[in-house]
């Protein structure tokens, strides 16, 4: 079994030589074949530098350097792309992803299963965030056409036949945790509990986790649109119900001035109303347009050597 294992990084200068140390004492003991890709999504700090260091003189680690920040679900798709073990997993360069799991994972990988996705408990989580959260959740499984749950990321464990039928879907609008539950496969789900960043700050802002929210919503299902048809629908009739009622009104008791605030309320709502819509349907129509262009998903500028240099240096400090 060769195992390989693809860990994405932006900015992780100060997190890399605890990642290194962790998977030297955890893939070992797994395997005696195995690799570690390491992705540099156009860091701005010493990330390169270190990965430049670590392949020079370990040739299991190796790095693909892109020539600008792509984004996560394109460095973990290039990750995938070079990858040639029998067994491929994905974890965080932060260690919030404890490596340790792995063990258990290849235990169940090997008892038949293709993907084995590691849950994480909301276990010391604030309340706010696990209800949002949840209500996420809950919202996305009402409009995708997969089961998503709650707690599960991108660390996981995959067969080469899952990870070859992901690379077989050539869509630009990437949204995995939806494509990992849409390949199928038998799967097998292992809890852990929240853990610390090793070193650094999370580079998830509420403004892109907003994001990917709504690049999840509309990148893997049409059901907003035909959301759109209904709103559409229930206004238009309301609409008529309301027009119905005025002229009801004017029959029965004559016209009089007043409807001023009535007129702007109806013209701000609805005005909205269309502008929302309008949006929904801009945005599908932005994702088809960048579909059709057929850009790369990611370009490499650099790779690791293929070989390595017999002494190497201390890279714990």
């Amino acid at each position: 079994m060769r195992l390989s294992v693809i860990v994405p990084c932006y900015n992780e200068e100060s997190c890399l030589p605890t990642l290194r140390a962790t998977l030297l004492h955890v893939l070992p003991p797994l395997t005696d074949e195995f690799e570690v890709i390491l992705v540099d999504d156009g860091s701005t700090d010493g990330t390169l530098d270190l990965l430049r260091t670590m392949a020079r003189y370990d040739s299991r680690f190796r790095y693909l350097s892109l020539s600008r920040n792509f984004g996560k679900e394109a460095a973990m798709l290039a990750g995938l792309e070079h990858a040639d073990g029998d067994l491929i997993a994905i974890l965080d360069a932060d260690l919030q992803h404890p490596p340790e799991l792995l063990g258990d994972m290849v235990a169940l990988i090997d008892k038949g299963y293709d993907q084995v996705v590691a849950r994480r408990t909301r276990t010391g989580d604030a309340r706010v965030r696990t209800a949002a959260s949840r209500a996420y959740y809950r919202i996305m499984n009402r409009l995708v056409d997969v089961e998503l749950t709650d707690g599960v990321g991108d660390f996981r464990l995959l067969s080469r036949r899952a990870v070859d039928a992901l690379l077989s879907l050539e869509e630009r609008n990437r949204f995995s945790k939806g494509l990992f539950s849409w390949i199928g496969f038998d799967t097998a789900v292992v809890d852990y509990e929240n853990v610390a960043r090793a070193d650094g700050d999370s580079k998830w802002s509420l403004r892109s986790l907003l994001n990917y929210g709504i690049d999840g919503i509309l990148s893997f299902n049409h059901r907003p649109l035909r959301l759109a048809v209904y709103v559409g629908a229930l206004c238009t009739a309301a609409a008529f119900v309301y027009a119905l009622w005025l002229v009801l009104g004017a029959l029965l008791n004559g016209t009089s001035a007043p409807g001023y605030v009535t007129i702007m309320c109806g013209i701000i709502g609805f005005g909205g109303m269309q502008l929302l819509l309008v949006g929904v349907v801009g945005e599908y129509l932005g994702r088809i347009y960048h579909e059709t262009k057929h850009r790369p998903h990611f370009l490499v500028k650099e790779t690791s050597p293929t070989t390595a240099e017999p002494e190497a240096p201390c890279l714990d400090d």
